[in-house]
């Protein structure tokens, strides 16, 4: 299993949709998260007890209030990533593998991969690089907020400097996006290459 990960508004998603367009099984952590805290869900519970106010009339969480809390409060996001973090690592094990054992190339979106030390489980890590004038612009617009937000909003992740360094590969989707998939579309040939050396 290969990690993609990045900063906010980065990319990671336009770069997973292309993978999966090539052939590519991609695990969606963001997904995994959401639909853990579905009502009644064990995580649900989880999160009315610690943020009883971000609960709606429908029982459904009111994510821009539970995102502005704990983007706002590094304690109050940890309590949050301990009721979430277990379920989605189980999960994308669970279906890594079960892929993987199907002869397919997967990956796994994980927006905040190194923050939370899943670098650990992945062969590999590509991170999706953005400057940081085109990330804030991007996050502004894709989130319709203020640009102090975004900031404190990016301040909330590892630089993305810093993610880069660590990274095996690093795709930068600072420009446009045609620029993007010719590396991606490069890095898919080798590594359908090396996994048909490798299954051969």
């Amino acid at each position: 299993m290969i990690g993609i990960t990045g900063g906010i508004a980065s990319g990671k998603s336009a770069v997973a949709e292309r993978l999966l367009s090539l052939g590519a099984v991609v695990l969606d952590t963001d997904l995994f998260s959401r639909e853990a805290v579905e009502p009644r869900q064990p995580a649900w519970y989880k999160v009315k007890e610690a943020f009883p106010e971000v609960i709606q009339g429908d029982l459904t969480i009111d994510r821009r209030l539970l995102g502005r809390i704990v983007f706002a409060d590094a304690a109050k996001r940890k309590i949050l990533e301990g009721i979430i973090h277990p379920e989605v690592l189980a999960r994308m094990q669970r279906e890594g593998q079960t892929a993987e054992e199907a002869g397919k190339i997967v990956f796994a979106e994980v927006p905040l991969l190194y923050e939370v030390g899943w670098d650990q489980f992945m062969e590999s890590v590509w991170v999706v690089y953005a400057e940081k004038e085109v990330q804030l612009e991007r996050l502004m617009q894709r989130a319709g907020v203020s640009r102090e937000e975004a900031l404190q909003m990016a301040a909330s992740q590892m630089p993305l400097e810093q993610k880069a360094e660590r990274a095996k590969i690093v795709i930068d989707n600072s420009g446009p996006l045609a620029e993007t998939w010719q590396q991606v579309d490069a890095l898919w040939k080798e590594l359908e290459r090396d996994f048909s050396t490798y299954r051969a």
